[in-house]
């Protein structure tokens, strides 16, 4: 009787691929085996109902020789740990790419020159040199607020013309409201990122184009995040500063996904912690990204959780979001 429990693969041809085995009676086939199907008696059926798991982490050297010791959960950015061991080395790897990636947006993203938008909107003739002065010296006056409200609240300009300047400034469509569903778009990202940053999921499109509706500025780095957490090309744009007040209020009425904020000393304690929650929650799918200073861990604990469009869930149940602060 061949012995029963974790063997290391070091005699095994591919150890990379060597993560679990069948067992038939007294036989056991890795799943390298060239005999996994004909050696001994098995089928592709059987194959199917016995499918080998191949862990995630690259430097994971285990076999699993012991069928009730098996597991097909959880499921980390699309792939299956075998332990918790080798999936905190996936969640290291993960914060590691998450933390080069935000670096190198910042270190790669070009440094573009904006015209000012009192300038921008005075070169298309939309307001007049007085306008443009009485506004800066309201501003000037009052110390705070931006020009483009200025504009609207003591020149009358129209609020529509000033998100048309903005796309201008920055190179962005304007976007509008039209299919918004707050209920629906108030489980794309948790609430308290909608505050810290501004972003407004608008609609999504063709369940493959997420369309992201900003104030008066674009955030590379949250469309970055939101485009690696939904899976869906996202495509960020301006909106009218009432169209986007009014959404923003029916957006924070609805039930969000539930979330827990915590902190982490450091990134090592940060991993852990992400490590010891996946493999309580057990999750059918999860993924860590990075918004500025937080890292968002989203856990899909059931299949029937996620929709249609992307990784964007269908409902509030069987999902749970997490927020870390890490120094």
């Amino acid at each position: 009787m061949p012995f029963l429990g974790k063997a290391r693969s070091s005699s095994t041809p591919n150890p990379s691929r060597a993560m679990q085995t069948l067992w038939r009676g007294d036989v056991y086939l890795p799943s390298w085996h060239p005999g996994r199907l004909s050696g001994a008696g098995l089928s592709a059926s059987s194959d199917a109902a016995y499918p080998a798991r191949i862990c995630g982490s690259p430097e994971c050297s285990v076999i699993w020789r012991a069928p009730w010791r098996s597991r097909q959960r959880p499921i980390f950015e699309e792939r299956w740990g075998c332990s918790g061991r080798c999936m905190f080395a996936m969640v290291q790897t993960a914060l590691f790419r998450e933390s080069a990636d935000a670096v190198k947006l910042i270190s790669t993203t070009p440094h573009r020159h904006r015209v000012p938008l009192g300038l921008l909107m005075l070169a298309q003739g939309w307001i007049t040199h007085p306008q443009l002065r009485s506004a800066l010296e309201a501003q000037r006056a009052s110390g705070t607020g931006k020009i483009g409200q200025w504009l609207v609240d003591t020149c009358g300009v129209d609020q529509d013309q000033i998100t048309r300047a903005l796309g201008m400034q920055w190179g962005c469509p304007v976007l509008t409201t039209d299919g918004f569903s707050p209920d629906a778009m108030a489980l794309v990202l948790p609430r308290l990122l909608i505050e810290k940053f501004g972003p407004v999921p608008i609609r999504v499109a063709g369940a493959k184009i997420l369309y992201l509706g900003f104030s008066d500025r674009l955030d590379a780095t949250v469309a970055l995040a939101m485009e690696k957490m939904t899976e869906l090309k996202v495509e960020s744009g301006v909106v009218s500063g009432s169209q986007l007040d009014l959404a923003h209020k029916q957006l924070l009425a609805c039930h969000e996904v539930e979330v827990k904020l915590e902190r982490a000393e450091d990134m090592d304690s940060l991993a852990a912690r992400i490590t010891a929650l996946i493999e309580q929650k057990q999750p059918h799918k999860s993924r860590v990204v990075r918004m500025h200073n937080y890292y968002w861990l989203r856990l899909w604990l059931e299949k029937g959780a996620l929709g249609r469009s992307g990784s964007i869930p269908r409902t509030r149940e069987d999902v749970k979001d997490y927020l870390f602060t890490a120094s």
